[in-house]
């Protein structure tokens, strides 16, 4: 595959706000890690967001997802406060799955009996168990590989695998946690289109932090820069990479998405 961007279609997308942060900061001991932020993200999109090691990148996913609570200020989800909401609430009512970086996979099991364990507690109806695990397993070009064990897998099938578990509770937040990370040019270009189809064709809301800004930014309709506990700049990414403050703090002057 090409160039990815022609795949980026952002005119009519809506700009409806469907993760906001006011105000929020968070502490780890005597060390602010996110500082008065504010951001909005807005559904059915693809976001972007980069930072320096230490930026505090992830513990911006654990406040979406509940792992953590700020210390001032609120979280919104679709307009609604759910600072105080705990993991399993905001995983069941407001539709947010997690990829992480590393793990998320049962390394014993194959790949069709980690979709089964997870099935039985996200999926309530048996007969439609089968019928998404075997759906996710066509979708993600997954049939040759469904009778062979997680720990035997290379780093794209797996990671193939844990977009597959976090898909089957047909989420509307899907948070991805470094995924080019550790990947060949070839698997990355094929992760870069799978994402782009799934929130295509299942309207759902990505979010995607990695290191590899290219990779990320050629897939993203909006993305931003956190640098020393702060928002530092949010914008479409042709525009994200000739700010001044993105360039000082991340890109450098020399910076390019393709």
């Amino acid at each position: 595959m090409g160039i990815i961007k022609p795949f980026r279609i952002k005119s009519f997308k809506n700009k409806n706000p469907i993760i906001e942060f006011k105000n929020v900061s968070i502490s780890f001991e005597n060390r602010t890690v996110l500082d008065n932020v504010n951001f909005i993200i807005n559904e059915k999109t693809i976001h972007g967001l980069l930072g320096p090691n230490g930026a505090g990148k992830s513990t911006m996913y654990h406040l979406i997802t509940g792992l953590l609570e700020p210390k001032h200020g609120q979280i919104l989800i679709n307009n609604q406060d759910v600072t105080n909401l705990p993991v399993y609430l905001r995983t069941r009512e407001y539709g947010i799955s997690f990829v992480p970086q590393y793990g998320g996979t049962f390394a014993d099991l194959t790949l069709n009996d980690n979709l089964k364990a997870i099935s039985e507690i996200v999926i309530k109806n048996k007969n439609l168990r089968l019928e998404r695990i075997n759906y996710l397993i066509s979708k993600l070009e997954l049939e040759n590989i469904r009778n062979i064990k997680a720990k035997n897998l290379s780093g794209g099938e797996r990671k193939k695998l844990t977009i597959a578990l976090s898909l089957l509770s047909k989420p509307k937040i899907l948070l991805l946690d470094e995924p080019f990370s550790a990947l060949d040019v070839l698997t990355i270009k094929m992760l870069q289109e799978l994402i782009i189809n799934l929130q295509q064709e299942n309207n759902i809301t990505i979010c995607i932090c990695d290191h590899i800004a290219s990779s990320l930014l050629q897939i993203s309709d909006t993305a931003m820069i956190l640098s020393n506990g702060k928002i530092i700049a949010q914008n479409s990414p042709s525009n994200l990479v000739k700010d001044i403050h993105a360039q000082n703090a991340y890109f450098g002057s020399n910076f390019k998405i393709n």
